[in-house]
């Protein structure tokens, strides 16, 4: 299984310690930002962000319960977490697909022989938006995915008005996705992946 840095966003301080205490100062280290691959014990923090995040706009969520749990049985090192205190803030989980575009059954499919990471959901806790968390995960993510020797390119399928979001992180846009839900209609996007190793210093997952 590949790994992943959990290097902290936050540096450590240096507060003086209480009077009289051997040392004169000691090292306090606030907890660090981790990113690490989810397991299926992280399904219920998951589906608790994307429930909120989804149901209120479109009235539905990318994955239900049991297919978040269903991925990270069959694929967990395309899944990325990001933890701070300990707590989940965002997320992302993908799987592997086989063939040029999304289609319906890439919904619920995880084909080990592909070489398209398709990313089925990315969702950041309310309590964390507008802070650019998103964007930051998604680089970590696309990162992580070039030190996995199977994926070549990462697909998603959005609503037209996140398209310049996908954008602004490297994405290109396809056309129209094949894949509709309910009344609902997606772009489908794509994002290169490169073949060499990501440098990672620490494991993580």
């Amino acid at each position: 299984m590949s790994v992943l840095s959990a290097v902290p966003f936050l540096k450590p301080v240096h507060l003086r310690s209480p009077r009289g205490s051997p040392g004169g100062q000691r090292r306090h280290t606030l907890p660090a930002s981790e990113f690490r691959c989810l397991s299926p014990e992280d399904a219920v923090s998951v589906f608790e962000i994307e429930r909120e995040a989804f149901i209120s706009v479109s009235g539905d969520c990318p994955l239900h319960l049991d297919e978040i749990r269903h991925f990270l049985n069959l694929c967990p090192e395309l899944s990325l977490g990001w933890f701070e205190e300990g707590r989940l803030v965002a997320f992302i989980i993908g799987s592997l697909w086989d063939q040029e575009r999304l289609s319906q059954a890439a919904l619920t499919l995880h084909r080990p022989q592909g070489s398209a990471v398709h990313i089925h959901v990315l969702a950041v806790h309310r309590g964390c938006r507008q802070q650019g968390k998103g964007s930051i995960l998604m680089w970590r993510y696309l990162q992580y995915l070039r030190g996995l020797p199977s994926a070549r390119r990462a697909l998603l399928m959005c609503q037209g008005f996140l398209v310049p979001f996908y954008q602004k992180c490297g994405f290109r846009a396809l056309g129209p996705c094949a894949v509709a839900v309910g009344d609902m209609a997606f772009v489908e996007m794509e994002h290169a992946v490169r073949g060499h190793a990501f440098m990672r210093r620490n494991s993580g997952c």
